[in-house]
């Protein structure tokens, strides 16, 4: 073996996925009316308390409402109610047995009668409280510096789409060195509506050997629930508690559950209402978050506070939303005043950077804040758009997200209480961050009939389409008329933010980029002017929806997304109107001189991200005086 692959193999070894068990759970015949037990040294890793194992003192521990700590002797006492999550906040330092499919376990579920009758089980009753629950951990020398993996609504609603997670997240982490991840976080939407996928979505994430952590998503409900307290029991039954917390290093992530479902009668919003559909809105509970509130008195100040949850804070794309954003925001501002917060939320299938300071007109309205309070990353969606549009060189739909992004991920290195947030694309090099195109008079004209044809039309193939991207050109080839009349580069910067900057140069001569969003209070832009070229070209033409064949006929036709809905038609056409790419919260604009002489040109783009690291990317575009025909030429 060669001094590189023995390095290796050391480097992988150091990560140990090796310890399997459980929580001790003791039923003696005596049903107890509290929650006792031990946090112990399980120095023989069998996952039972020995006599000769020694208590941990100072483990957080917890009922869902009440924390206490464990005495000098590891032991620990809680109120019990008949329906909780009793469970350890994993101390820096030491860590939990895992499942064979690398969930941890720090918690015990208690729901004496059980679920009612749900379709996909929820919880058995566990009778009365066991006479004690014991929480066995090892040592584990992580240290402060260590890497976590966020992935957002991977939302497979299928087999099909099961598989495509399989090839971007399973792929990835079957690669992976992941020597320094220390932790896995999928930020709601595991699922797709359908909880039976459950386990084989844990069998391709298990490869990666390293320790998961979920927060719940409004497609990770029972959705035949008829009240908030059931919501979740097939999610708890699987991954443990819908709330909860643990420590890494100097950080202390808090799983949060902002999905209440449902809603109707309880949250005075019209979409809400009794006699509506059961639907779910973005809001924590009371109990949660007093719970929260005695789960930080245990925490250092300085210590950075990581909130992980579904259903964002406060969003760019649905900025007017209640639903879409979390109602009582200002419940939580108030909790984590004055601490260092980091939040981490999907939902939306977007990336989005809110730094402290930005505001978008709504937030007021729909969550009682104004300027965000602390930095908040909106994770994307492994699924991107929902797995639509055509399959790429990998076999998988590209469904290029909302505003623009590609499907991706987010590494986050913490060092101590700082960190360094990265988005990367699936199956590409770490420095692809940007793409850029030209926003042309032709560009937007053609742009300007996809929306309006989709507007009309969205959700049917049938119909031939106002434009395709055949219509558009080819979007590297400038007229002097089109310099004339007003072009731009626009430049999608997938993880860009307040604090990013972004250069353009012609020739080697600057031009100004300036971002389209400055998060100063106003509305979000939409619409032609506001659009990414590229994002909008790959979105505008889906050929698969068409296809058919003798063998398969309507069964293999197109293909769904959702529960079921198909993409099918006679011919090929644009992506429905709410995936277009029409507006971004990290696209720059950089206008092009009004003047550029026929010929080849370069162009060459950089962008330096907030933690001052830069990517550039050069490429070459042509100006004519008029455009050639672009097709084939029949000589006499």
């Amino acid at each position: 073996m060669t001094v590189a692959l023995l390095l290796l193999a050391s480097a992988v070894a150091a990560k140990d996925a090796a310890y399997i068990g459980s929580v001790e759970i003791l039923h003696t015949g005596t049903a107890s009316d509290l929650a006792r037990g031990m946090v112990f040294l399980d120095s023989n890793r069998n996952s039972r308390h020995d006599p000769d194992e020694i208590g941990i003192a100072g483990v957080m521990v917890s009922n869902g409402r009440e924390v206490v700590r464990t005495r000098t002797d590891g032991s620990y006492e809680l109120p019990a109610y008949e329906d909780m999550n009793l469970f350890i906040t994993k101390p820096s330092g030491y860590q939990t047995p895992l499942s064979e499919e690398m969930v941890p376990q720090f918690f015990y579920i208690h729901k004496m009668t059980g679920s009612p009758n749900l379709r996909f089980g929820g919880i058995a009753p566990t009778g009365p409280l066991p006479q004690a629950i014991n929480f066995p951990l090892i040592k584990d020398p992580s240290g402060d510096r260590f890497t976590c993996l966020v992935f957002g609504d991977p939302q497979p609603y299928t087999h099909t789409e099961l598989g495509y997670v399989r090839k971007t997240v399973g792929k990835l982490l079957a690669k992976h060195d992941s020597s320094a991840t220390e932790c896995l976080i999928f930020a709601g939407d595991i699922m797709g509506d359908d909880l039976s996928f459950y386990p084989r979505f844990k069998r391709i994430i298990a490869v990666g050997k390293v320790p998961q952590y979920f927060v719940g998503g409004n497609h990770d409900l029972d959705l035949d629930a008829d009240s908030d307290q059931h919501s979740f029991d097939t999610f708890r039954r699987e991954w443990g508690p819908e709330y909860y917390s643990f420590d890494i290093g100097q950080i202390h992530f808090v799983g949060l559950d902002n999905v209440r479902y449902p809603c109707n009668g309880v949250d005075p919003h019209p979409f809400c209402a009794t006699d509506s559909k059961p639907t779910y809105n973005g809001v924590i509970s009371a109990r949660q978050l007093d719970w929260l509130e005695n789960d930080l008195a245990h925490v250092p100040k300085h210590k950075l506070i990581v909130l992980l949850a579904h259903i964002p804070f406060v969003s760019f794309t649905n900025s007017t939303s209640t639903k879409h954003q979390t109602d009582n925001l200002h419940a939580l501002y108030r909790i984590v005043h004055g601490r260092p917060t980091l939040g981490l939320a999907g939902h939306t299938h977007t990336t989005e950077q809110i730094l402290p300071g930005e505001s978008f007109a709504g937030w007021q309205q729909a969550t009682g804040t104004g300027p965000a309070q602390f930095h908040q990353i909106i994770t994307g969606a492994v699924s991107g758009s929902w797995w639509s549009g055509d399959l790429d060189d990998h076999g998988i739909p590209r469904a290029t997200q909302r505003l623009g992004s590609p499907r991706g991920y987010y590494r986050i290195d913490f060092n101590g209480t700082s960190y360094t947030d990265t988005f990367i694309r699936f199956h590409a090099r770490e420095d692809a961050q940007f793409h850029a195109g030209f926003s042309t008079p032709r560009f937007r004209s053609w742009a300007r009939k996809l929306l309006e044809y989709t507007a009309a039309t969205s959700g049917t193939w049938d119909r031939i389409p106002a434009v395709t991207i055949h219509d558009l050109g080819d979007p590297q080839l400038l007229t002097l008329e089109d310099l004339a009349g007003e072009t731009w580069v626009a430049v999608n910067v997938w993880n860009g933010s307040r604090d990013s900057t972004v250069h353009v140069s012609i020739d080697g001569d600057e031009i100004a980029a300036y971002r389209t969003q400055t998060g100063s209070g106003e509305p979000r832009h939409a619409g032609v002017e506001f659009a990414d070229p590229v994002a909008l070209a790959i979105q505008s033409t889906i050929g698969r929806v068409a296809y058919r064949s003798t063998d398969g006929g309507e069964r293999t036709a197109g293909f769904t997304t959702w529960q079921g809905v198909a993409w099918k038609g006679t011919r090929p056409g644009p992506l429905k109107r709410n995936f277009l790419s029409d507006h971004s919260s990290h696209l720059w604009r950089a206008d092009l001189p009004s003047m550029l002489a026929p010929g080849v040109h370069s162009m060459t783009i950089t962008t330096t991200d907030r933690y001052g690291r830069s990517y550039s990317d050069t490429t070459s575009f042509e100006v004519v005086e008029t455009l050639p025909d672009p097709h084939w030429q029949t000589r006499p």
